[in-house]
């Protein structure tokens, strides 16, 4: 038996794991309490590792379907062979743009995707790229870059130093941070309250996270920047600001607060004037303070507007860029915001192309997701006609999945990287596996950028792939190839030297010898970043290595064309006109769903590992009593959640843990597509929320999508009286 550590890939805490293993098997996984960041905390994700090992659904060869919708085995020379074969012609006949992309949220979690998918995708050259970032935190990315000059300069809450947190639609005790690298969040949480702190949790749910919090407030979703206005009216009304320097904007945004009275506010958001008024003095008096918002105020309507607000309070109340704040991390490697002269830059352009249906900006150089069935079923020139996914199941995470899971069989050719045939690969003519966490190496080069502390750790491979499985980003070195018009035996090596040698000249840092793929590549960017590490340095400390508290680093890390805080950017401030209109829209009483987040599910995979969906189905309809009264429904029945895209009949669940006028339906399930081959998921299907969310409703400035505050409508699923015998 062998004992290894490594960090667990399942979310954004980067949590230290213990993993015993032997003969090609994990015996055991335990929290590894030596690891610098998480000190022996796992939740029950981590300890899955074992099971998704060892999961006999998860693919271990290249598989091809057939005539009739089934899959067969195949080798990886016939696989590659056949994406050869029929992807170019796709390409030669429609252009480059007839070959979509979609990357989903595990990408991110791994070291090779996230080096090794930008080079694929600039290979085949498309403006057709998605991903699950336009259904999820794009606009925190678009008014960080904004505001500070790059997308993933993210001002992060100084948890284990603040004196008051308020957390808006967001719920990192069962999230583990969102946007907010941190293990054990609830011990962090415990520990503000036990110093003396106090903690704000504002979200039409009773969460968890509001459990353990002194303070919670109920708000109508979709109203989270109206709030925000208010509380930087009553700042600014009261003479309660104390701006950080460094700031461009200021007096427009003053300007701009005028109108959004707490009075006004409170008709919009329901919380009451008063309590606005208290939370904003509050805020202000606080010794350090900072305010976090997340997917809750991203994936709605005014997404963007309310994640700009999080960082003018923060700013105005000169909590930005301080200890006990919100501070910038600064990651030890492939941050853009260490590279080269701080306190200037070119700033964020967005918008450099657009869809071709429906005209929705670029953003990051991604299009909105939420437009990919346009783009598959308009015909026309650059129809979409091919797509080739990554780590994604997009026919259950984006809006209107039904016709998305529609648009998808009208395709000419679809190739999929992914561990399970599950309800999107089920359309792909070749899947293409990956090697299990423990078969592969990892760095989490995203999430240490966004960590509330600095830290970085490698975990190397435990063990070998099977026989003759590709590492992932052997596989996407093939796919470039065949997109560049090489063949599928192509060399991979000698791409692979020439990625290295061009990452190696943009860092100026020589490539290392003795190293190949992500691990040289990895190491490229340590030696670069502003720590003076390497990659030997690392994998000489099993546990990590603990680099420091965040500091302040203003204005070092701003890299906006004018070297300031650009408080007033003029895109979000031209939507500010649109939430004063809404915030005088009349209220009817009609019901809106939002989703929920669950400990034990970050993604929809993970519905196939038998720990993760152990325990009391978690698929329900949470509806208050009031509106149980008012529709008829007891607790347990079905109810018909119905919206302008689709319908699902989902059991009731009666709680006070959810507002009046609010249906809260989980995300990811739905588990019950023909063809699919996850047999645990099946036995656990649930409903898909996204069925209901309309890919017409979008935040206008980044193009997210609305998944929460979507208007629906509910009905009781009588069952037919049964007949006397």
């Amino acid at each position: 038996m062998a004992v290894a550590y490594r960090t667990c890939p399942f979310c954004e805490a980067t949590c230290g794991l213990e993993v015993e293993h032997t003969d090609g098997r994990v015996t055991k996984v335990r929290g590894d309490a030596q690891d610098v960041f998480s000190k022996g905390f796992l939740c029950p994700k981590g300890v899955a590792l074992k099971e998704l090992h060892e999961d006999p659904d998860r693919l271990r060869t290249p598989m091809i379907r057939q005539d009739d919708g089934s899959f067969r085995e195949a080798s990886w020379e016939e696989a590659l062979g056949l994406i050869a074969e029929k992807l170019p012609k796709v390409l030669e006949a429609g252009g480059r743009d007839a070959c979509a992309v979609y990357l989903g949220n595990p990408s991110a979690h791994s070291l090779a995707a996230t080096l090794y998918g930008r080079v694929l995708l600039k290979a085949i050259g498309t403006k057709n790229i998605f991903s699950a970032s336009t259904v999820d935190q794009y606009p925190k990315q678009m008014a960080s870059a904004l505001m500070f000059g790059t997308g993933l300069s993210i001002a992060i809450p100084d948890l284990d130093r603040t004196d008051f947190l308020l957390v808006l639609g967001a719920n990192p005790i069962a999230s583990n941070g969102s946007l907010m690298t941190a293990p054990d969040v609830r011990g962090r949480l415990r520990a503000i309250r036990a110093r003396g702190g106090k903690i704000v949790v504002v979200d039409p749910r009773r969460t968890r996270t509001a459990k353990e919090a002194d303070q919670h407030l109920f708000i109508r979703p979709g109203t989270d920047a109206m709030l925000l206005f208010a509380l930087v009216h009553v700042i600014f009304e009261e003479g309660l600001d104390t701006p950080i320097d460094h700031l461009a904007g200021l007096d427009e945004v003053r300007a701009l607060a005028r109108d959004f009275t707490p009075e006004a506010a409170s008709v919009a958001t329901g919380i009451d004037a008063d309590a606005i008024r208290t939370l904003a003095r509050e805020l202000a008096a606080a010794p350090t303070a900072a305010v976090y918002g997340r997917i809750g105020t991203t994936t709605q309507s005014f997404g963007t507007t309310a994640s700009w607000l999080v960082d003018v309070l923060n700013a105005i109340t000169g909590n930005l860029d301080r200890p006990g704040g919100a501070l910038f991390t600064r990651a030890a490697a492939g941050a853009s915001n260490t590279r080269g002269e701080g306190g200037s830059g070119r700033g964020a352009v967005f918008g450099r192309w657009t869809s071709r249906v429906r005209g929705l900006g670029e953003i990051f150089g991604e299009l909105p997701v939420a437009t990919l069935s346009d783009e598959i079923e308009t015909p026309g020139d650059g129809q979409v006609r091919a797509l080739i996914t990554i780590a994604g199941n997009p026919v259950v995470s984006t809006p209107n999945a039904g016709r998305l899971d529609g648009a998808l069989e009208s395709l000419d050719f679809m190739v999929s990287v992914d561990i399970y045939v599950n309800e999107t690969t089920r359309h792909a003519d070749v899947i293409l596996p990956a090697p299990s966490p423990v078969e592969k190496s990892q760095y989490d080069l995203a999430f240490y950028q966004l960590s509330i502390r600095n830290v970085a750790n490698y975990s190397q491979a435990l063990m070998d792939p099977p026989a003759g499985m590709l590492q992932e980003w052997e596989t996407l070195l093939a796919l470039t190839a065949i997109v560049t018009g090489q063949r599928a035996d192509a060399d991979i090596s000698a791409i692979d030297d020439f990625v290295a040698a061009e990452l190696g000249r943009l860092n100026d840092v020589e490539p290392e010898a003795g190293l190949r793929g992500p691990e040289r590549l990895l190491d490229i960017l340590l030696r670069a970043g502003p720590y003076d590490l390497t990659l030997a340095d690392l994998k000489a400390a099993p546990h990590g290595v603990d680099l420091g508290p965040l500091e302040p680093r203003l204005p070092e890390v701003l890299r906006t064309p004018s070297g300031k805080v650009e408080l007033a950017p003029p895109p979000i401030v031209a939507d500010v006109e649109r939430l004063h209109t809404a915030m005088g829209q009349h209220v009817n009483g009609g019901m809106v769903l939002i989703g929920r987040r669950d400990l034990r599910s970050n993604n929809s995979w993970m519905h196939n590992l038998p720990l993760l969906v152990s325990g009391p189905p978690r698929c329900t309809a949470w509806l208050h009593p009031d509106d149980a009264v008012r529709f008829g429904l007891a607790d347990g029945e079905p109810v018909r959640v119905s919206s302008r895209a689709g319908a699902v009949e989902v059991p009731v669940e009666i709680t006070g843990d959810v507002m009046p006028g609010v249906v809260s339906i989980p995300h990811g399930w739905g588990h019950t597509a023909r063809g699919a081959q996850l047999r645990v998921a099946a036995d656990h299907a649930g409903v898909n929320s996204n069925i209901l969310a309309d890919e017409t409703l979008l935040d206008p400035v980044s193009g997210n999508a609305v998944l929460n505050g979507i208007p629906v409508e509910l009905a009781p699923v009588r069952q037919p009286a049964a007949v006397q015998a």
